[in-house]
């Protein structure tokens, strides 16, 4: 288990200390299993709570995970490590199509809409003690929330979906949980998770967003939480559709408690119609909404609608760090949609324009891709290494898909958001060329299709 290594301590922070220590060294290798409490406790002769106390502080800092009865391991990564350091780096001669950012022309002219906040901030400056949250932002917030069928509830403010979803699982669940989430899925969550002590307990996907069967499975398995993405699902662009939504919402019913978090990240940059899976007979669960790929990334400000126990935890807790998202940002935001009450319909049908020429070429070439909704595209392949490799010989740059899986095959995500239609066939003859041209590809179908199942 451990080989010649040696825990030694008498107090929970000297036995963490020491494993630790032998992580650091590299005499504990990633994926070594830690000895069950009990044993441990024996052999230091000390009380198990100790050891149980020592491989709690271990798991919060993301040294360790624990998975239920196959007891607790040393994680294969830091948890402070994130995944988006797993890139290639782009030559002068490369274009890069990695990133995942919405393209600049795409955005819109922010100048108006900071000088009515600047207005405002003039007008009436926010003090200590003010209201957190725009009573203008929460209005336009609340209507969308409404008009797209969700169940009423108090809304929060946040500084972007990732901070909105850290903090509902902070202030819900505790270090140990399981979390059931996408596979492949959003890198930034699969790193959150374990840096707050959380396992991960993978859903495989289609087009049509998580399979039910493989939610069942999950929430069957012991998950507190689940994750979805409603549209433009990071990686491979899946989007929930009203029939897997139906599906979906039978599956949550069965389990009432487990809290249902929905990464609605795409509104404002799809043209697809969001299928709620709120109200399906789950007790706790938000709905998040952020402006940062319709409006730009630095625009750090999010929307959360759900149920009054949740959306109150997260409102407390932030009154207690943050305290308030800058009301500057609240007021440029909610300025932005009343001046743009159809973003989606234009921003969303140039993105679906290059996602379907690319996918189209891919598919003339007998490559599978994914890509429904949103900004990339994903491509199962054999081996991510010798794709991405032969891809930047030809003058491209892809993201590996070993950012975004846990245990599902390999693939990797192209960025479309400003990749002109024009240069879609060229770049999949490069694709298809790396793969070994039109016979023998890796994950098309017997008739030349690409399969549905990521």
């Amino acid at each position: 288990m451990l080989g010649d290594y040696r825990i030694t301590g008498r107090r929970a922070s000297e036995i963490a200390a020491e494993i630790e220590r032998g992580v650091s060294g590299g005499q504990l290798a990633p994926g070594t299993a830690l000895p069950p409490l009990r044993d441990l406790a024996t052999e230091l002769g000390v009380n198990p709570n100790t050891v149980a106390a020592a491989y709690r502080l271990l798991r919060d800092r993301g040294v360790i995970e624990t998975a239920g009865r196959r007891g607790s391991r040393i994680r294969p990564r830091p948890a402070h490590t994130p995944r988006d350091r797993i890139r290639l780096p782009v030559p002068a001669h490369a274009r890069d199509l990695s990133e995942g950012n919405p393209d600049p022309a795409l955005l819109p002219d922010l100048t108006p809409a900071l000088a009515e906040a600047a207005e405002a901030a003039r007008r009436h400056p926010v003090r200590y003690g003010d209201p957190a949250a725009d009573p203008g932002l929460l209005a336009l917030a609340g209507a969308g929330f409404a008009a797209d069928g969700l169940p009423s509830g108090p809304i929060a403010v946040a500084s972007g979906s990732l901070d909105t979803i850290e903090r509902i699982l902070a202030t819900r669940l505790r270090p140990g949980d399981a979390v059931a989430v996408e596979d492949p899925g959003w890198a930034s969550l699969l790193d959150l998770l374990p840096a707050l002590g959380l396992r991960t307990l993978p859903v495989l996907l289609d087009d049509a967003g998580p399979l039910p069967g493989s939610l069942a499975e999950a929430l069957d398995g012991g998950a507190r939480a689940v994750v979805v993405t409603s549209r433009a699902q990071n990686p491979t662009g899946a989007a929930v559709t009203a029939e897997r939504a139906a599906e979906l919402r039978a599956v949550l019913a069965a389990h009432p408690e487990v809290l249902l978090i929905e990464d609605d990240h795409g509104h404002g940059i799809v043209d697809l119609p969001y299928h709620p899976l709120a109200g399906a007979g789950s007790r706790h669960w938000a709905v998040v909404r952020s402006a940062a790929k319709g409006y730009g990334p630095d625009l750090r400000l999010s929307v959360a609608v759900g149920d009054e126990d949740t959306v109150g935890r997260v409102l407390g807790r932030q009154r207690l760090g943050a305290g308030w998202v800058s009301h500057l940002l609240q007021d440029t935001v909610a300025a932005l949609w009343r001046a743009d009450a159809a973003p989606a319909e234009r921003v969303g049908a140039a993105y679906r324009v290059r996602r379907e020429a690319l996918i189209g070429e891919l598919a003339a070439r007998g490559v599978a891709a994914h890509g429904a909704s949103g900004l990339n595209i994903w491509v199962p392949v054999p081996d991510e290494s010798v794709v991405l490799a032969g891809l930047v010989q030809r003058g491209w740059v892809a993201a590996p898909g070993a950012r975004y899986r846990l245990q599902s095959p390999p693939g990797v995500r192209i960025t479309v958001a400003q990749l002109d239609p024009a240069d879609a066939g060229r770049l999949a003859e490069d694709l298809a060329s790396v793969l070994g041209g039109r016979d023998g590809i890796a994950g098309t179908g017997a008739d030349g299709t690409a399969s549905r199942l990521i």
